[in-house]
């Protein structure tokens, strides 16, 4: 009954991919944006990737040309398609949808998933 199901996250090694997937509830009207965000311990939580309503993407620096946004309307759900991870890719990651054009204070937020990558 949560709003957002996440599902993919897991312990790879460096070089390696993982591909993260979240859901919303058809309970969250009218969602304009989807994105994930990530924490890391001892940091704040930080922007990573989202896709709005008409599949303009947008990345953090720290993840374009690795990481890749994607959604799939009809199952109101979204993914995160990672590549060549890192070990500061290492975080809880969470996944958010917003009303808005941006990921917001206002949005929906996932209880998160672990991406763990070793060296």
């Amino acid at each position: 009954q949560v709003p957002l199901v996440e599902s993919g996250g897991g312990l790879v090694q460096a070089g390696g991919s993982l591909r993260l997937s979240c859901a919303a509830s058809r309970s969250i009207f009218s969602i304009n944006t989807m994105g994930w965000y990530r924490q890391a311990p001892g940091k704040q939580r930080e922007f990573v990737a989202r896709i709005t309503s008409s599949f303009i993407t947008s990345y953090a620096d720290s993840v374009k040309g690795r990481f890749t946004i994607s959604k799939d309307n009809a199952k109101n759900t979204v993914y995160l398609q990672m590549n060549s991870l890192k070990p500061d890719d290492t975080a809880v990651y969470y996944c958010a949808a917003d009303r808005g054009p941006f990921i917001s204070t206002n949005a929906y937020w996932g209880q998160g998933t672990q991406v763990t990558v070793s060296s």
